[in-house]
């Protein structure tokens, strides 16, 4: 007996829409093959110095990260915990999906009795 796959997609769509993710990423790239890509924190510190020279930042960190090494890596690992936990609630979810439709338990599951609790019930 063959399984169907229960996947939303064909494999040609997912290759097709990670070759769209690769080319929004590379297509700037190239359009700007000569521009500065700094980040949003320079600009806006920047942008406030052109509007008034004067200014001074209202607060200081509370800590700096010692070097750019750092930063990248805290970076990285708020990221990765990022995708972990949107990992985590898409697979719980599909989970779900896929327990609640055409299980055998999937009116157990509604009604919050256990399995052994509805062979006790037959039993009986």
């Amino acid at each position: 007996m063959t399984k169907k796959s229960s996947s939303a997609f064909s494999p040609m769509v997912t290759i097709l829409l990670l070759g769209v993710v690769a080319a929004l990423m590379a297509v700037p790239l190239v359009m700007n093959s000569g521009a500065q890509f700094g980040g949003t924190d320079n600009a806006g510190m920047e942008a406030i110095a052109e509007i008034n020279p004067e200014a001074a930042p209202w607060f200081q960190p509370l800590w700096s990260p010692p070097g750019g090494e750092m930063q990248t890596l805290l970076f990285s690992l708020q990221a990765a915990i990022g995708a972990g936990a949107v990992g985590y609630c898409l697979g719980l979810k599909r989970g779900q999906r896929e327990r609640g439709a055409g299980s055998p338990d999937a009116s157990l599951l509604q009604s919050g009795q256990s399995r052994d609790e509805e062979r006790e019930k037959g039993d009986k």
